[in-house]
């Protein structure tokens, strides 16, 4: 599919893709942004490079999307309350994102995407993996995939946000309503594409709903696995001022901390989104994977 005012350049073949050609700091004309809008359906999460931008200016471009949404436990700079601090260093226990997942699934309605700048990277390492969860879906059996089509899973906050924010540093105050927990479809409908997709993540979801402990431990066990495959995934390395916009609908993300004690610090943004759900009518896409399978270590 061409592009007009950008220049977009796949990452793998089914997942991801780099965007030049475009300084996201300036407002931007209508036809480029549909132009992005329409890489990152096309493409489930899209990078930028050598993005020099303000708190302001990153927020202004997320609003090009869609109302911005605010994290609900962990604490943002001052005056931005729309902004989630990503920092690590010597000093720190644990790192936001070091498990699969999708962000904030637990909401009743989700985010929509997240777009991270990073302004400080480590020497090497601090990588972020992206999994599409078409491919992951587009993978299993056909009996599997009716069989998911009416489970609804849990998906919570609690055990996520009490743990990691209120015992670190930037705890939010007004945390009475911090800990959300819903129901969500296991396979959702993507609202622009149409296409299906897995939507459970080792980060929220606790339970299938309707089945035993031992039912639900097994199954979900078996998804978050087969969600881990590396077949489904692409790697983005970052460098300083680089952007990554991924959409929350179909991708899941894992954050490598394997720089300790470096420093890896940016700030995100994320834009709202709607109930996740099912529609029979979804398009089923293919996976055309090469048969490795067959393939037998040298």
């Amino acid at each position: 599919m061409s592009y007009r005012n950008i220049e977009v350049r796949k990452v793998t073949p089914r997942l991801g893709a780099e965007i030049h050609g475009v300084d996201l700091s300036q407002e931007l004309e209508e036809d480029t942004l549909a132009e992005i809008r329409r890489a990152l359906v096309d493409n489930q999460v899209i990078f930028f490079r050598d993005q020099d931008m303000t708190l302001d200016q990153h927020k202004a471009f997320g609003r090009r999307f869609g109302e911005l949404h605010v994290h609900p436990a962990a604490k943002s700079p001052e005056g931005h309350p729309e902004v989630l601090p990503i920092h690590a260093d010597e000093h720190s226990r644990y790192v936001a994102g070091e498990a699969w997942h999708t962000d904030v699934s637990c909401d009743e309605e989700p985010p929509m995407a997240s777009i991270l700048r990073l302004h400080t990277v480590p020497e090497c390492g601090g990588d972020t993996l992206f999994s599409s969860m078409y491919a992951a879906y587009d993978a299993l059996s056909p009996r599997m995939k009716e069989f998911l089509k009416s489970c609804k899973a849990v998906h919570s906050g609690e055990h996520v946000y009490r743990g990691y924010y209120q015992t670190g540093k930037g705890q939010r105050e007004d945390t009475q309503n911090a800990f959300p927990e819903h129901e969500h479809p296991v396979i959702r409908t993507h609202p622009e594409s149409g296409r299906q997709s897995l939507y459970v993540n080792s980060g929220f979801t606790t339970r299938i709903v309707g089945l035993n402990k031992d039912e639900s431990d097994a199954l979900l066990k078996f998804l978050f696995n087969h969600i881990a495959q590396p077949q489904f995934h692409c790697r983005f390395n970052w460098r300083k001022n680089s952007i990554a916009f991924w959409d929350n609908r179909c991708v899941q993300h894992y954050a490598m901390w394997d720089y300790y004690p470096e420093v890896r610090s940016g700030y995100r943004v994320t834009i709202k989104g709607d109930r996740p759900y099912f529609d029979s009518e979804g398009v089923e896409g293919e996976l055309n994977l090469a048969p490795h399978r067959r393939v037998r270590a040298a």
